[in-house]
């Protein structure tokens, strides 16, 4: 096998891998309190009804960009056998992503087509096509609906979409909503009671080094042995790999996995800080005295910014 070819393989089985975290057990948790219980008291494909007119609860998955909430979502449904796999072969769970323009309208047109409905007309009435919707859902057992990258999806016809949730959550065919998205999200939901009391959160918190560090030290160990490489020695970069991450557990991730990619395309033995640095600059565009790691002091790196407006900090020495 050529080294290009090895090296797309690794890094394949890289990005494959999933790091568990305690929001996985609390994502599992919050999901099986929503689903019934059999006799025997296994989970069942029916979801738990919690007042008289039959209303399903849903949950909020909220994080930052990068945070891995699209990553924990569909590994959690899956990890359910009663959400995994339906009568039809396909899972009892709806997956759909906020489509452009991002309308009601679109939206339910893109859940339509996701869910291997035919061919249906955009000029027909929204109501009407959310009621196609909801018998879609029942004739293919559908159980959860998600929908990812959700706070795009109130832009526009805010109330108007806040209402359909609130009915697709409601009646003898409701369905458990799962809702992903950024901090925007949780700040929409909230504006209407009604909606907010429904829906349980489930949010990222942003890497801490005194409680994070060793785990994340472990990770880039066990990565580089995957890779077939030497593991860095400097003490200091997982803080740097936190920072230049904006604290979020899936950037971090990625900015290991683009390092190991820089060291192996070099047909490097071990990854270096060198490597992080050359990897942060092709992604973040920036130069060497912003660089994460070659900056002393990158704690006074204020990311996101135009760098006229950032601080000018001093850079180690590179031979």
């Amino acid at each position: 096998m050529s080294h290009h070819a090895q090296t797309a393989r690794t890094l394949e089985h890289l990005r494959s891998l999933h790091v568990g975290s305690d929001m996985d057990a609390e994502l599992m948790s919050q999901l099986a309190r929503l689903l019934k219980r059999d006799d025997d008291g296994e989970l069942s494909p029916e979801p738990i009804r919690f007042t008289r007119t039959n209303e399903t609860r849903g949950i909020m998955v909220v994080g930052g960009a990068g945070s891995g909430k699209s990553h924990l979502v569909h590994r959690a449904l899956m990890k359910f056998p009663v959400l995994a796999e339906g009568e039809y072969g396909r899972p009892r769970f709806l997956e759909c992503s906020v489509p452009s323009p991002a309308t009601l309208k679109s939206m339910v047109l893109e859940m339509l087509e996701k869910s291997g409905y035919g061919t249906v007309s955009p000029t027909r009435q929204v109501w009407s096509l959310v009621q196609i919707l909801r018998e879609r859902m029942r004739v293919t057992g559908t159980v959860v609906l998600w929908i990812d990258e959700a706070h795009d999806l109130f832009c526009a016809d805010r109330n108007l979409i806040l209402r359909a949730l609130k009915s697709l959550m409601q009646g003898d065919d409701a369905v458990i909503v799962v809702l992903s998205g950024t901090e925007e999200l949780a700040q929409v939901i909230r504006t209407d009671p009604q909606v907010q009391r429904r829906f349980s959160t489930v949010a990222f918190a942003a890497l801490v080094p005194e409680l994070h560090g060793d785990l994340f030290q472990q990770i880039v160990g066990d990565y580089c042995h995957r890779a077939g490489l030497g593991a860095p020695v400097e003490a200091d970069l997982v803080g740097r790999v936190f920072h230049g991450a904006r604290y979020r557990f899936g950037r971090a991730i990625e900015l290991i996995v683009r390092a190991i990619e820089v060291a192996l395309h070099a047909e490097a033995s071990d990854l270096t800080i060198d490597h992080f640095a050359r990897a942060w600059a092709m992604h973040e565009g920036c130069p060497a005295d912003q660089n994460m790691f070659y900056a002393e002091q990158y704690r006074l790196l204020r990311l996101d910014q135009a760098s006229e407006d950032a601080p000018r900090v001093s850079t180690r020495r590179r031979g």
